[in-house]
């Protein structure tokens, strides 16, 4: 399924939805109009566990057509925001886990040109989480080497605490599309949380693809354009620790929990790394993509 959080008017509060042709089809209201309980919000959705994920597809498979009234509404006359608006935790990041952006990132920002043992993990908060079609905030007075990478979100579903790794993927809700915005010039002491972590770095969507629907995470194209111009084209499966993995040694330490974001970090193509470097400024627009999920677009405005 595709999993959406909407809203119907600029009033309305956002809702969970699932995406159905060219509608979006109320979790909550079709539940209600069948006479199962069924959450409004997505976090909760994810938290109720796999059966709420099988009620749900058991009711659009009884109503492929003849929605109850109320249920369904037109794609076009509804705002999506992020999957999940406000995240209860900070989202984890994980820098430098393509083998070619490790190369460009040695040359262009001083880290170094090895191929880390274990994965690079870092956090932006639930502030920086902005959905589709959001501006990304440029702050002059902050940066001047505003910078994008695309990347695979991975949700998850249940609680992870020393998973292994060869179970890891039975825990995960979902995936998604991220944009991974960030200050290059930003960087404290080799800290990158206020880099990356500002107001509107995170563009996050359009919606999430559950698991079942991508058996397979590693093997996903992904893309960026600026402008209409692709910077960044690549495929999940040069991804230098996979999904299992890092599922595995985050929850080694910190306990995942449902609703949980994980940024698999992203190729080579990066502003940083051209040649000369390229930032964004007001003005541009973003795009970024993962084959099988969707797209996501984002003007850049003066804060």
């Amino acid at each position: 399924m595709r999993l959406v959080t909407y809203r119907s008017s600029v009033t309305a509060a956002g809702r969970l939805g699932l995406l159905h042709d060219s509608l979006v089809i109320d979790v909550q209201s079709l539940g209600a109009a069948c006479s199962v309980p069924l959450p409004y919000s997505m976090s909760d959705f994810i938290e109720m566990g796999p059966a709420a994920l099988a009620t749900t597809q058991a009711l659009v498979a009884e109503n492929p057509k003849a929605w109850p009234v109320g249920v369904a509404l037109p794609l076009a006359n509804v705002k999506l925001l992020a999957p999940i608006p406000r995240p209860r935790k900070n989202i984890f990041g994980i820098g430098l886990n393509y083998v070619e952006h490790i190369a460009e990132s040695s040359r262009a920002l001083d880290t170094a040109s090895d191929l880390p043992t274990k994965p690079v993990i870092f956090s932006k908060p639930p502030t920086s989480v902005i959905g589709p079609g959001e501006a990304i905030e440029h702050n002059k007075a902050i940066t001047q080497q505003l910078d994008w990478e695309v990347e695979l979100a991975v949700i998850i579903g249940t609680n992870c605490k020393r998973v292994d790794e060869a179970t890891a993927l039975d825990r995960v809700f979902g995936y998604s599309v991220m944009i991974d915005i960030s200050a290059r010039d930003c960087r404290r002491a080799g800290q990158w949380i206020y880099s990356k972590g500002q107001d509107t770095f995170a563009p996050f969507g359009p919606c999430i693809v559950t698991s079942d629907e991508i058996p397979d995470p590693h093997d996903l194209d992904l893309w960026l354009t600026v402008n209409g111009v692709i910077k960044q084209k690549s495929n999940t499966r040069h991804m230098l620790f996979k999904v299992p993995f890092l599922i595995s040694d985050i929850s080694a330490a910190i306990t995942l929990e449902p609703g949980d974001i994980i940024a698999t970090g992203t190729p080579d193509g990066v502003g940083a790394g051209r040649s000369p470097q390229e930032w964004l400024w007001p003005g541009d627009v973003v795009e970024a993509s993962v084959q099988g999920i969707g797209q996501i677009r984002h003007p850049v405005v003066a804060a």
